[in-house]
């Protein structure tokens, strides 16, 4: 079960494969940064999303800073990155902070 504080989890290096690569979910994730204001801007509007779609799409966030195999994996340069992957593979890269409406409509083709 998804913890009660946030409905965006964090993930590691070590829990990625499991978490998004294997997710039977589209999984939406930010790369993200303590140091990074646009990554705390998006927060609360991923909080949201991640509430409102529960059951259709998760949300995790990856701290660079601490994990950086996976942020070099998937060559992350800018925080936030937000990438959606689906069926263990990244299908839509976006970079910046947005509002909630253009993410959805930036994500809707992709989910």
């Amino acid at each position: 079960m998804q913890q009660t504080a946030s409905p965006v989890r964090e993930v590691t290096d070590a829990t990625f494969a499991a978490e998004v690569l294997a997710a039977e979910l589209p999984v939406l994730v930010k790369f993200t940064a303590d140091w990074c204001p646009p990554c705390r801007m998006i927060a609360p509007v991923l909080a949201q999303i991640a509430a409102e779609k529960a059951g259709e799409l998760k949300i995790v966030s990856l701290d660079v800073d601490h994990h950086p195999v996976t942020t070099a994996r998937y060559g992350v340069l800018s925080m936030p990155t937000l990438m959606l992957f689906t069926g263990g593979e990244p299908v839509k890269s976006l970079v910046g902070a947005r509002s909630k409406l253009r993410l959805l409509q930036e994500l809707a083709d992709a989910l």
